[in-house]
């Protein structure tokens, strides 16, 4: 029986408490322990919290390693304290069907770091036009489909997308925006848009399209997700559906909440995002989502390309930033730390609600759950340094912005599974 104890943490910065694990499960939680472990961690007062969660990244494989690979992708997000992931199936060939689903399922075992749950397309090659074998997804135990990059632009796809995964109990994820509408632009339509020269794609690309899939979702019934929703009107769409007991849920990002278009510097791409980021009344609606309740997660979307990719114009780059590094520091210190939310809302929308809300088997730092957890630094501050990720993408619109509430120690199912060298622990 392999037994862990970790020593002098406080849960969720709180009360100070001893954890023991054995094989991978939370055996006690006390104020104070005294059992023999092969392994011991000095916690020495830092926060403890349950494994983090996000519903959207991005790992390139198979098809484009040189952007990321299965493996960085998973080092960088027990880096950043998470310790279960979903990623996107917009890779070359497309996850759209079981034998590269099985493939990538033994890639993922095989390296073992993190939990990473695979959310094939809903059409075939993610063209908008043929519907996917949803049952065939079904008996791999995937929990939804998405075209993340592309929203499905036919009304009727769309309407046999919901169909078919209500049959089958699939979750329907969207990026949420109309093609005609936003035109692919580069940027929000705004004031910045004007300044810098370049075409903008306004809010109601995004708002359109959620507005359509709720009345589909209505139709079919089942469970629609909102992928990084960015714009207040989308966000408007969601709570309406809610007051009307429509399971709809939605996710916010980082950088929509802390970042908006005027801030973005003259042509520099690790600002270029899809969904653009907003107006500073679209974010600061967002943001009083993430108090009241109507934005249920916050994912990354973290989606790494090449510094030659990013290093081109606005117009030429690809969309995408990396997050995974830096998610749980910017929360922290823009919305715990300033006392926007509380450290408890911070795990709802990091870590539990992503789990109860797609009924995922991961710990939460519970006796008798697995042991899927990150101690954090709350007091230490670090400046964001993209050459230190373990990541290989380095598109990041937060480099050299001072954090806190670094993770320090991740466990994946009670096996540490990243250290930050500087701490003796």
């Amino acid at each position: 029986m392999a037994r862990t104890l970790i020593k002098n943490i406080r849960l969720y910065g709180e009360a100070t408490s001893d954890v023991l694990i054995e094989d991978g499960i939370i055996k006690e939680i006390l104020p104070k322990i005294d059992a023999p472990a092969e392994t011991i961690f000095e916690g020495k007062g830092l926060c403890a919290l349950p494994g983090l969660v996000d519903m959207q990244v991005h790992f390139r494989e198979p098809g484009q390693e040189e952007k990321e690979t299965l493996k960085t992708g998973m080092a960088a997000a027990v880096r950043g304290g998470f310790t279960t992931v979903a990623c996107m199936p917009n890779t070359n060939p497309t996850l759209d069907n079981a034998d590269i689903l099985k493939t990538l399922l033994k890639k993922i075992e095989d390296i073992g770091t993190c939990r990473v749950l695979p959310i094939p397309a809903m059409t075939k090659g993610i063209q908008g036009s043929e519907v996917c074998n949803y049952s065939e997804y079904k008996k791999l135990g995937i929990l939804g489909v998405t075209d993340d990059g592309r929203g499905v632009q036919d009304d009727s796809v769309m309407d046999k997308v919901f169909s078919e995964a209500q049959k089958n109990n699939l979750v329907v994820f969207q990026h949420c925006e109309v093609e005609s509408i936003s035109h692919g632009a580069p940027i929000h339509l705004g004031e910045k848009s004007k300044q810098l020269g370049v075409e903008g794609q306004p809010g109601s690309a995004e708002a359109e399209m959620v507005r359509r899939d709720i009345e589909l979702l209505e139709k079919n019934g089942g469970h629609y997700h909102v992928l990084h929703l960015s714009a207040a009107d989308s966000l408007r769409h969601v709570q309406n559906a809610k007051n009307k007991h429509l399971k709809v849920t939605c996710e916010v990002t980082p950088h929509h909440l802390i970042l908006a278009d005027v801030d973005i510097p003259a042509s520099n791409a690790n600002f270029k995002m899809n969904p653009p980021l907003r107006s500073t009344e679209d974010r600061e609606v967002l943001q009083k989502g993430l108090v009241d309740g109507s934005v249920d997660i916050i994912t990354t979307d973290h989606a790494p390309h090449t510094q030659t990719e990013k290093s081109k114009n606005l117009n030429e780059a690809p969309f995408g930033i990396v997050g995974l590094e830096t998610a749980l520091p910017l929360i922290y210190t823009h919305f715990v730390a300033t006392g926007k939310i509380t450290m408890k809302r911070l795990v709802e929308l990091m870590s539990t609600n992503s789990k109860e809300l797609f009924k995922l088997s991961n710990g939460s730092l519970k006796v008798g759950d697995k042991a899927d957890i990150v101690l954090v630094d709350l007091e230490k501050e670090k400046t964001v340094s993209a050459e230190t990720f373990a990541s290989k993408g380095r598109n990041t619109p937060f480099e050299g912005m001072k954090l806190k509430g670094w993770p320090v120690l991740t466990l994946f199912e009670g096996k540490p599974v990243y250290k930050d060298a500087t701490y003796e622990i």
